[in-house]
């Protein structure tokens, strides 16, 4: 994958400037809330939208940091389940039962994760076949600015990993390394999709599953079994403030459109 300079960010940022000169804001109801209830959604993800960057141990448990403006925007709509596997875990004593991640949960967003163990791909493939829906990011190119160096393991996963579950649902990611670094804006079931330096998403087994090309190639819908499976290969949208409209309501529309 890429690796661009370290002054990547303050590039992107006048590149987002001039394109929110252009962007309307994202549509909302006449209140401005949100009128369904709350509906609880799993997220796996090496990007730091559930705890604050660089946040220590002692601070998380005193309370003493703000909490990351995506996970401000995911939970005005959903109760978030942050996950650290997706595969049964061994249970402490002999005589009890495996403990299951996924069990209970309907709706599941893996953004950019930092890699899927194979257990993890059987595990999220039999649940998605079984009726789970799934948004899966997986960006590679991340454009945003992060404190960790290059080689820390609490740095997000600037190229994704692609997991083999996507080849298994007849689709491959590439990415054009020769791309400009500019925001462009696309639709994805009605919700606008801003993307910097996407990848390109085809369908390389028709015979997989129903996979249908969304958002000019950087997403895919995919009926795989009784399940639904959305895979953007781009997160600026969960990287940018800028991008994700007033509150994060774009980012919360994409996720409906994902999810419903």
């Amino acid at each position: 994958m890429p690796r661009r300079r370290s002054n990547r960010g303050h590039v992107l940022a006048a590149v987002l400037l001039l394109a929110l000169a252009g962007c309307k804001p994202a549509p909302t109801d006449e209140t401005g809330a949100t009128q369904s209830p709350q509906q609880t959604i799993g997220l796996m993800t090496s990007l730091p939208l559930y705890w604050p960057e660089g946040a220590e141990l002692y601070e998380l448990a005193a309370g003493n940091t703000a909490l990351p403006w995506q996970r401000q925007a995911i939970e005005a709509r959903y109760t978030i389940v942050p996950l650290d596997t997706l595969s049964p875990i061994p249970a402490l004593s002999p005589d009890a039962a495996e403990v299951d991640p996924l069990a209970g949960i309907a709706r599941l967003a893996v953004i950019q994760p930092r890699g899927l163990s194979p257990a993890d791909n059987v595990a999220l493939d039999v649940w998605v076949r079984r009726g789970g829906r799934l948004l899966l990011v997986l960006d590679p190119a991340l454009t945003g600015d992060y404190d960790a160096p290059l080689g820390d393991p609490r740095r997000p996963v600037d190229g994704a990993l692609i997991p083999p579950v996507v080849a298994r649902w007849g689709l491959a990611i590439s990415f054009d390394e020769g791309q400009e670094l500019a925001v462009t804006t696309t639709t994805l079931a009605g919700a606008q999709l801003p993307l910097v330096l996407a990848g390109r998403i085809a369908i390389t087994d028709p015979r997989a599953a129903d996979c249908t090309r969304l958002a000019a190639g950087a997403a895919a819908s995919c009926r795989v079994g009784k399940g639904q499976v959305m895979v953007i290969a781009d997160a600026a949208l969960f990287e940018h403030p800028e991008l994700a409209g007033e509150g994060g309501e774009r980012l919360r529309e994409v996720l409906a459109a994902a999810l419903a």
